[in-house]
């Protein structure tokens, strides 16, 4: 079970690193227009030297601002070499279109994360252009009226089954049950909002019982 952090705040990443609960960090145009505004390249340089002191190679994944082919693919070939970053994945969009795209960045050699898949259907073709990464977007699915653990579990057994390089990564998490049913349904990563990692170590039992153990030991002491 391995999880990513969905943030563009240096900050928020540096803080979950130094923890060791995350292993990647995803963003996305979204996320990177809630920091303050400054130069995109200038913003992302900053998030890849974090990474690049990190003791494991850390994924990065950052996404196209084009809605057309050819342009997707001169941002994607100027991201890798202006972040210079081995564990770049650029992110490009689910898209008949946009499969051209995946299909001759992968003959480039470049990193791909197919994001915006809402289907079965979708992750099964984003896997079979060569996408590295499969972006499942659970709220959004939910969102559709469709059952978000079954396009997980459905897609995820599929690709493992037929040997797929591909792996999948579940976003648009709007609750902690979601990271966890997820997780069930057999994703490779999930990729987390900042505000849930400390929710996710905290309980109220464990405040009780730590609470408890200090009383009694300073009681023992007196």
């Amino acid at each position: 079970m391995r999880l990513f952090i969905d943030s563009a705040n240096v900050r928020e990443i540096e803080d979950a690193l130094s923890r060791g609960v995350v292993c990647g960090v995803t963003t996305n145009p979204s996320i990177l227009a809630k920091e303050p505004k400054s130069d995109f390249k200038t913003l992302v340089k900053s998030i890849v030297s974090v990474l690049r002191s990190a003791p494991r190679p850390i994924p990065l994944s950052v996404e196209v601002f084009s809605t057309r082919p050819e342009q997707m693919i001169a941002q994607a070939c100027d991201f890798v070499e202006a972040f210079d970053y081995e564990e770049l994945y650029v992110k490009i969009p689910i898209g008949w279109n946009e499969f051209k795209v995946i299909h001759e960045l992968k003959k480039r050699e470049v990193k791909v994360n197919c994001t915006g898949c809402m289907s079965f259907n979708q992750a099964l073709l984003a896997a079979n252009a060569g996408a590295d990464f499969i972006s499942l977007f659970y709220g959004r699915i939910r969102d559709a009226g469709d059952d978000a653990f079954t396009v997980v579990e459905q897609t995820c057994s599929t690709l493992k089954k037929a040997g797929s390089k591909s792996q999948v990564i579940i976003g648009s998490i709007r609750h902690i049950y979601d990271i966890n049913d997820a997780i069930r349904a057999g994703a490779d990563f999930v990729t987390v909002p900042p505000q849930f990692l400390p929710q996710m170590a905290a309980h109220p039992k464990t405040d009780e019982v730590v609470r408890q153990f200090v009383k009694d030991f300073e009681k023992w002491l007196e």
